[in-house]
């Protein structure tokens, strides 16, 4: 391939992220309270080429890894949270075509990627005993593949270039079939109703008879055979998403405090503070709760270097197992954080803070919305086990 840009560094790619963070932040709340698809914003993301910081150099992208990627999906999540989740499982399958796709895959999506064409997960499922229990088949249909089913919380998906749609092939393995967003037979609908990250309009996608090109099918199921990090890496975006909305609501309070807060009477009266930024319980508040996420970003930090070092391809099952319970550990905390913080942030700013028109509920709306994810609390399990017992956490895709 013949590269038309040279690949960037992390510092390049962090302030490019920061340019794009300052340009978004200050419309979070309208984009919030309408719910519309953010189709300027995610289109300028793309076009920053921020989808590209983990496609190979050799396939036209920055080459750069988790340390990287955590960074940008942080800053872009302080700023606004949902624009940050709509790239999430893009990375994810870019992982998955670096691990397992061949080069015919690599070379058909990924420099196409490197331009700015990002890809959209489509699998979760409604229904079944579990969550993973999915009924879209890979069916042969004559002398071609075709793929039938619907899927919800596709993130990303409407303003997507190719979709990952999961399925199970006639062997009732799980593969990944790459699809382009406007392929016949696909429609992604605008029906995301949740109470926060609303403007990832994480809609239904139906797939009615589409044809898949056998080339293009990833043998997902073959990830899980053997050590892996797919999930930890998937998982460390998640965890940057909550520690940017730990940062992004404790800036906004701030910022009233200053700005907006009266000091309570009694800090007044008896000669304590005459702002609300100098009361004493105010101060002990905020420095907690500052601690508290300059302790998740830090975590973050940690977790992207420990998967930095061991990299994507990983054969050890004590490296897999520590990076993946380096990662929980980062999640379950940012999580923790970021819906604490966002809670709190009422107690700084008082009654005026409440009002709708000031949209700092958002925040709490947001990391409530996307904490609940995956549960946090089998995270905890899983780092409990390992501390205590060297019992190596499970292996699939979401840890």
């Amino acid at each position: 391939m013949v590269r038309t840009s040279a690949p960037r560094t992390h510092a390049h790619i962090v302030a490019v992220a920061e340019e794009f963070a300052t340009a978004v932040k200050p419309a979070a709340a309208e984009r919030d309270r309408s719910g519309a698809v953010p189709r300027a914003e995610v289109s300028d993301f793309d076009e920053l080429r921020l989808p590209a910081i983990t496609v190979p150099v050799d396939n036209g992208g920055d080459g750069l890894g988790p340390k990287t990627l955590a960074e940008v999906i942080r800053i872009v999540a302080a700023a606004d949270p949902a624009l940050a989740q709509v790239p999430q499982g893009h990375y994810l399958a870019v992982d998955i075509l670096r691990l397992l796709g061949t080069p015919l895959q690599r070379d058909r999506i990924l420099p196409a990627v490197a331009k700015g064409a990002r890809i959209a997960p489509v699998l979760a499922e409604r229904g079944g005993h579990h969550a993973q229990e999915l009924k879209t088949r890979l069916a042969k249909d004559g002398a071609r593949w075709r793929v039938d089913g619907t899927k919800y919380y596709c993130t990303g998906a409407i303003t997507s270039h190719w979709l990952a749609v999961s399925a199970l092939d006639p062997a009732d393995r799980l593969v990944l079939a790459f699809v382009k967003r406007d392929a016949p037979g696909v429609t992604i609908d605008e029906d995301w109703a949740a109470m926060g990250q609303r403007s990832t309009v994480s809609g239904t996608t139906t797939l009615d008879g589409v044809t898949i090109d056998v080339e293009l099918v990833v043998p997902y199921w073959s990830a899980f055979e053997k050590p892996q990090l797919l999930g930890a890496r998937a998982q460390l975006v998640h965890a940057a998403i909550e520690a940017g909305i730990a940062e992004g609501a404790l800036a906004d309070a701030g910022e009233f405090v200053r700005t907006r807060s009266r000091p309570f009477f009694e800090a007044v009266r008896y000669g304590r503070a005459n702002t609300a930024s100098d009361d004493p319980h105010i101060l002990l508040r905020f420095g907690q709760l500052a601690t508290r996420a300059r302790a998740a970003t830090q975590l973050l930090r940690w977790a992207a270097v420990e998967l930095e070092d061991i990299g994507l391809e990983v054969s050890d099952p004590d490296a897999a197992a520590h990076g993946s319970i380096a990662v929980a550990q980062a999640k379950a905390f940012a999580s923790d954080v970021a819906v604490e913080v966002a809670s709190q942030v009422f107690a700084l700013t008082g009654a005026s803070g409440t009002d709708r028109r000031h949209g700092l509920d958002r925040h709490w709306r947001n990391a409530r919305t996307h904490s609940v994810h995956d549960p946090v609390d089998w995270k905890y399990h899983h780092i409990g086990a390992w501390e205590l017992s060297r019992v190596a956490p499970p292996n699939h895709g979401q840890i």
